[in-house]
């Protein structure tokens, strides 16, 4: 077992049972990143890995989409000397409320856990409408799939899992029908999105 899964566990940030992701495809994994966060110098322990290869890169900003995104950029940030800000939902689409991107700034995506890189896209597009070039996703736990990567690279990850997830009605989770299917993510899924996977 790797020292940051060693880490999330150690605060309960690593849960095993039957979930609902904001992908609205279920796991038996989840991670609650927010736990992880409860600890500063164990969040800044295992975001260390993903800042050194950030100091490599050029990169002017670092871009955490709110909620679960913002802890991590400012850590990365906090690393590695950068700018950090944060991207937010008004009226559930993802905005550049609170601070500016100049044209041009090459901007890095901090992400808590990516499994299929669509809400980083939103993000993206935000980057892109403000000026800003996105070069890459950064995460904390990076969960995408070979035949389903990331549409955004990921230049950077502290811990790779791979960790099966399934279209609701393919789950042998619910097939068993042992144990409740639980929703932990804070973002609200559209129903157009939900019909789409």
């Amino acid at each position: 077992m790797s020292e940051a899964l060693e880490i999330l566990k150690s605060c309960d940030a690593f849960l095993e049972g039957h979930f609902l992701l904001s992908s609205g495809r279920h796991s038996s994994a989840y991670c609650q990143m927010a736990y992880l966060q409860q600890y500063p110098d164990r969040c800044a322990e295992v975001m260390k890995t993903v800042a050194d290869k950030v100091k490599e890169m050029d990169v002017d900003v670092i871009v955490g989409p709110a909620m679960g995104g913002i802890v991590y950029a400012y850590e990365l940030a906090r690393q590695t000397g950068k700018r950090a800000i944060f991207t937010e939902r008004v009226d559930n689409v993802m905005t550049l409320k609170r601070f500016a991107i100049h044209p041009g700034e090459k901007c890095l995506i901090a992400e808590d856990v990516v499994t299929t890189g669509i809400s980083s896209l939103e993000t993206k597009r935000v980057i892109e409408e403000n000026g800003g070039i996105c070069v890459g996703i950064t995460c904390v736990v990076d969960r995408t799939k070979p035949e389903a990567p990331s549409p955004i690279p990921i230049v950077a990850s502290a811990l790779k899992l791979d960790l099966p997830n399934y279209a609701p009605e393919e789950c042998p989770i619910c097939n068993e029908g042992k144990l409740p299917l639980v929703h932990l993510g804070s973002r609200k899924m559209k129903q157009e999105a939900k019909q789409t996977l």
